[in-house]
């Protein structure tokens, strides 16, 4: 379900073309790869180990430091492996579980490659009751696409305690990252989490949002913002997003606009966004709905100062969404108040201009495919047995 290629074999005509693969289809892949074209199964695990370490360095950067990567016995784990040795170059702090291990190369060397580095090899025993509070980042690196079956010990209690850490995720100041390599470990190749009990993996809107700035899309963060008054009367317009992390999705305004107003009557909103001409037969959108709230005075403070003396000067200007006689008066008190504020002096922040935070109840993943045959996940989180967790249904086209 979730294994996906960027395909330039089955398409020539657009290499730009995503292609969902079944269990089969991928194992065919993998068979060429170390049969005609010669790839050896090391090179692959250290060319998918780099992979998945840029990945989260260029996702998640330094904010995260303290990552637990879980190897499985198959290659999935020698791939866990490589990925902790890059992430330890990387400047991260690695930590590997690796309980079943495999007796011969590459993964004798790849083990030897982390002692000789001092990255801790923990044992099921080792590991902390409460994962979160040890690590930031876990990497699944369990099982891989070609696994039949349950989950055999310790691997089973291993795959449920990431699972519990979604959960655990929504109470916690800061709420822990999982990273799945192949697909989730404990999904179904082909049906995915049927029992919407599975390990949710966090990395999919970050990557959707590189996608778009490296296809060179102009302005990749706008987002359309809907809010609705104490009336039930509804309204949209565009605003720019200024941050995303676990809590939410950031933006900056006037606190007296009418945005803000319908906030403050009713504090839900619903995010858009939308990235077309990705290429000419794949787009993408995002929806995220939920609960918005002020971010705090210094958040609001810290991005006030880094925004051009211009538009400090328009926010303290600017009375946003109330009508002027003329475009002419804005513009005389504006040049007023920039004389006001030379260079070199400290512009004030007005109490009336900052940012908020909408934290995601429901999001929904839309990619448009040919013949309107097109992708639709929606997570949902909901309350199972007192805790917060995310389900996610397929949506018809």
């Amino acid at each position: 379900m979730d294994v996906r290629v960027v395909s330039s074999l089955g398409n020539s005509q657009n290499p730009y073309s995503i292609t969902y693969l079944s269990q089969r289809d991928a194992a065919e892949i993998e068979d060429l790869l170390v049969g005609p074209l010669g790839f050896s199964a090391d090179q692959l695990m250290e060319l998918g180990g780099l992979s998945v370490a840029a990945s989260i360095a260029e996702v998640y950067g330094s904010e995260y430091c303290r990552v637990l990567v879980i190897c499985g016995p198959g290659n999935n784990g020698g791939v866990g492996l490589v990925a902790a040795r890059h992430l330890h170059h990387f400047g991260y702090r690695p930590f590997v579980c690796y309980p079943k291990r495999m007796p011969m190369t590459p993964y004798t060397g790849f083990v030897t490659q982390l002692e000789s580095l001092s990255i801790p090899l923990l044992s099921v025993e080792d590991l902390p009751q409460e994962l979160s509070n040890d690590f930031d980042i876990f990497v699944d690196a369990i099982l891989e696409f070609s696994f039949h079956g349950k989950p055999r010990p310790p691997f089973d209690d291993l795959i449920q305690r990431l699972v519990s850490l979604n959960s655990h995720g929504q109470t916690c100041q800061r709420s822990p990252v999982i990273v799945s390599i192949d697909i989730p470990s404990g999904w179904l190749v082909e049906e995915g989490d049927v029992d919407s009990e599975g390990i949710k993996p966090d990395m999919l809107f970050c990557k959707w949002r590189e996608d778009a700035a490296a296809a060179g899309l102009h302005q990749p963060n706008d987002v359309a913002l809907s809010t609705v008054d104490k009336d039930g009367n509804p309204s949209s317009r565009m605003v720019l997003l200024k941050g995303v992390d676990k809590h939410g999705f950031i933006w900056f305004t006037n606190y007296e606009s009418r945005k803000a107003r319908d906030i403050s009557e009713n504090p839900r909103a619903s995010l858009l966004f939308y990235w077309g001409g990705l290429n000419l037969q794949m787009w993408r959108q995002v929806r995220v709905e939920g609960t918005v709230q002020k971010v705090s005075n210094e958040e609001s403070e810290i991005y006030f100062h880094s925004r051009p003396r211009e538009s400090q000067i328009v926010a303290i200007v600017s009375k946003q969404s109330t009508i002027i006689p003329g475009r002419e008066v804005f513009h005389r008190e504006f040049r007023e108040s920039e004389a006001k504020f030379p260079d070199g002096i400290l512009i004030p922040r007005p109490k009336h201009w900052g940012g908020y935070r909408l934290k995601p109840s429901v999001f929904e993943f839309w990619e448009g495919q040919q013949s309107r045959l097109h992708d639709r996940l929606q997570y949902s989180l909901r309350e199972v047995d007192g805790k917060q967790v995310w389900h996610i249904d397929r949506l018809a086209p």
